[in-house]
């Protein structure tokens, strides 16, 4: 299963999640619960539990984390053929506070040894090496920024969004700015400065689907109206803004619309609800290439939105996502 051809190739960052208890300190040892984690590799799992073919492109740690995501990889049917391993620097973990409500933050890092850590650390001829032969049915490139963060995964996330561009492979790019893993000592509401914002508008002048939080959507590009969006930008990507428990507001074919998020059964943990969003938004613009109408594209972002309701039913964003059928279930219950 593991070597599926894919139809979605996922690059970037696997990590682990390190969740703090709810109202606590993930930096302390007590109450912490460590989860998979990384936004790429939850799109590539939330992906193949919907019954997608997804590739997840990144590097591990050769170290406990890395085997652990090996074989969760394994296990969910997501091919791993461009998965690498640095014997040097270990995988990355993500201090996460958890608010009473749920809601988190990102404060920080542990594991590094001074060398920085794996998913920095992509080495870019491998990457070509394994590109060939995973782009042959791929129709979807999703990306996200954080790989441009550092030098030699930044090298590679070009180069991979440009083969993607030459082999008509759409390109998806969810901004998810994370300001801490540019610099360690920008807080979680800094916006992009002059380098971060060159590095991610290079990508969004060749995506075909920009998905962004409304917070993104300001700091970017000073508004959160996504038909204005859209239209501003040559390659006229689709754009998906979301905002929370909010409405998400759409601009795709043509059409505008707001979808109304949808209330998960509970509310554990939001991390990786997003991502779950978007793995539920490009398996249903695969399986629906003819939805030209705002009801079909309205269903489409329904679809994403239970996907990531779903999601938050559970603590960390890969094991509570949600399959095709639990999808359908919930969405008729509703």
């Amino acid at each position: 299963m593991s070597s599926n051809q894919p139809k979605v190739i996922c690059f970037g960052e696997a990590l682990i999640d390190r969740l703090g208890p709810l109202g606590g300190d993930p930096s302390l040892d007590n109450g912490c619960e460590e989860h998979f984690g990384g936004a790429p590799a939850n799109v590539a799992c939330g992906l193949a539990r919907l019954g997608t073919n997804t590739a997840f492109i990144g590097c591990l740690g050769k170290d406990a984390i890395g085997e652990s995501f090996k074989k969760l990889f394994i296990e969910r049917g997501v091919n791993i053929i461009g998965l690498q391993f640095d014997k040097k620097r270990p995988s990355r973990i993500v201090l996460v506070s958890r608010e009473i409500s749920g809601e988190r933050s990102f404060q920080g890092f542990r594991g590094d040894q001074g060398l920085g850590f794996s998913d920095q650390s992509i080495d870019i001829e491998k990457l070509q090496l394994k590109w060939n032969i995973l782009k042959k049915q791929a129709s979807w490139l999703v990306i996200g920024s954080i790989p441009l963060a550092s030098k030699y995964s930044s090298e590679a996330l070009l180069w991979i969004a440009n083969e993607a561009r030459n082999n008509n492979i759409k390109i998806a790019l969810d901004i998810n700015w994370r300001p801490t893993f540019w610099d360690s000592n920008f807080l979680s509401g800094t916006n992009p400065n002059q380098n971060a914002m060159k590095k991610i508008s290079s990508l969004i002048e060749i995506s075909s689907l920009i998905k962004v939080a409304k917070e993104e959507a300001i700091a970017f590009f000073q508004t959160e109206d996504p038909k204005y969006l859209g239209k501003s930008l040559k390659n006229n990507p689709y754009v998906i803004i979301t905002n929370g428990a909010n409405p998400v507001g759409w601009w795709i074919k043509g059409f505008q619309g707001t979808t109304k998020t949808i209330c998960p059964p509970e509310v554990i943990d939001t991390t990786g609800a997003g991502d779950s969003f978007t793995a539920g938004l490009i398996h249903q613009i695969i399986r629906n290439p003819h939805a030209n109408t705002r009801k079909d594209l309205s269903k489409i972002i329904q679809f994403a939105a239970a996907c990531g309701a779903l999601t938050c039913s559970g603590a960390g964003g890969i094991s509570p996502q949600p399959s095709q059928s639990e999808v359908n279930f919930f969405l008729e219950s509703i």
